[in-house]
């Protein structure tokens, strides 16, 4: 999901392969979500894979629409074009506002990670600037922050698009680092776990959304085609592996750890294996190549908006300023697992199930002649608004709930 930042970085794949778009879509779509996967299936229970499969289907589905919406007019290359081919630049200003905030939240995500598994493999560790001490997970988030920054100065990060392989085998050695952890480790798959948990249905549901959002960067992937017709089965493709992928680990983690899971499967692991380790340090490389261009549709933005583009000290001083505003929301609400619902149940519910089924329906009039495509259509937008209200609800309670209890 954190790919999404690539829909504003400069095209530099065109007649992209067919299985290149595939790798580069199933990284969209295994990004971060693949580690709190498990703990979304302990919060709706078993018969929860049910709702992640009901969902994968409607999420590709609505990566069909995007298509359709992009075939009927070929000059549009990115989703804000699509919402202004619909709606005019009203509609264009609200689904870059959209994409713009629910990456600045990643950029959130990626930083609270770092600061966890970090907290994970060093647990006592403190540090201290001047008179001033930052203990444990704040620490991290510093540390880790003051890593990233020069990178994210590259105003040019065409070295930095190119993480999709790297992305598809971190997920791959997380799961082994799983499996090894289970079987041979010790740990083992006895958990018995919940059938249905209704409580906690929602909150899964909310994270299953955030995983399975890639639309943003869909229209990009698209245009970098060298046949663009075969991204139907791109979608295919992409989806199905990345279903196979969340479900092998949900399904690990569930039977290993059960109800006891946390925000993120890497923090359940046994401290001192040496399995344990890889899968951190796989997981938490990962952020220092993604964080910088995860901001770059951002700076971009506030640059092109002011016409910065041509200061170079300005653009530094526009990107430290994001930065150090990340740190502090990190440091604010380092709360991974219940941020990520609210990203998942208020954006990545609107912009990867509401918007395409709104802009499909209004820049396709056949689309609205009753059929068994606006019924599809029709049931969609009614799960994606109850689950957005809801979920959107529940998260921020659960927030606002921890910063009590941290206050």
């Amino acid at each position: 999901m954190e790919s999404q930042s690539q829909l504003e970085v400069s095209n530099s794949e065109q007649g992209t392969t067919f299985i290149k778009t595939c790798f580069n879509g199933i990284n969209t779509l295994t990004g971060i979500g693949i580690l709190s996967i498990p703990y979304a299936v302990s919060q709706g229970g078993w018969l929860s894979f049910i709702l992640l499969i009901v969902f994968a289907m409607m999420f590709w589905y609505t990566g069909l629409l995007l298509q359709r919406c992009m075939n009927k007019h070929p000059l549009i290359k990115s989703y804000p074009d699509i919402g202004e081919v619909a709606f005019g630049l009203r509609g264009r200003a609200m689904i870059s506002t959209f994409i713009y905030i629910e990456l600045f939240l990643v950029a959130v995500e990626l930083l609270i990670l770092e600061g966890d598994n970090l907290e994970k493999l060093f647990p006592h560790m403190n540090f201290k600037i001047g008179s001033l001490r930052i203990e444990g997970k704040s620490g991290f988030v510093v540390l880790a922050a003051l890593v990233i920054l020069p990178t994210t100065w590259l105003r040019s990060l065409g070295a930095l698009a190119y993480v999709s392989l790297g992305g598809v085998m971190v997920s791959i050695v997380l799961i082994g680092c799983v499996v090894w952890v289970g079987e041979v480790d010790g740990v083992g798959f006895h958990e018995s776990g919940q059938l249905v948990n209704w409580e906690g249905l929602t909150t899964a549901v909310s994270l299953f959304a955030f995983c399975y959002c890639a639309h943003g960067v869909m229209p990009t992937l698209i245009n970098s085609m060298n046949d663009r017709s075969q991204f139907g089965k791109v979608l295919i493709v992409c989806f199905v592996a990345s279903t196979i992928i969340y479900g092998t680990i949900a399904v690990l983690g569930y039977a290993m750890f059960g109800d006891y899971l946390m925000s993120q499967i890497t923090l359940n692991l046994p401290s001192k294996k040496i399995s344990t380790k890889l899968a951190i340090y796989s997981t938490i490389i990962n952020p220092f190549t993604k964080y910088a261009v995860l901001i770059t549709p951002i700076a971009n933005a506030i640059e092109e908006k002011w016409l910065l583009c041509k200061r170079k000290p300005i653009a530094i001083l526009v990107r430290t300023t994001i930065l150090v505003s990340t740190v502090l929301m990190a440091l604010f609400m380092p709360f991974f697992g219940y941020v990520m619902a609210f990203i998942g149940a208020f954006f990545s519910v609107t912009i990867s199930l509401l918007f395409p089924c709104i802009c499909y329906l209004k820049m396709n009039k056949a689309a609205r002649q009753f059929g068994l495509e606006l019924i599809i259509i029709i049931v969609i937008l009614f799960v994606g608004i109850f689950i957005g209200i809801l979920g959107t609800y529940l998260s921020v309670r659960h927030i606002v709930n921890h910063m009590k209890l941290c206050s």
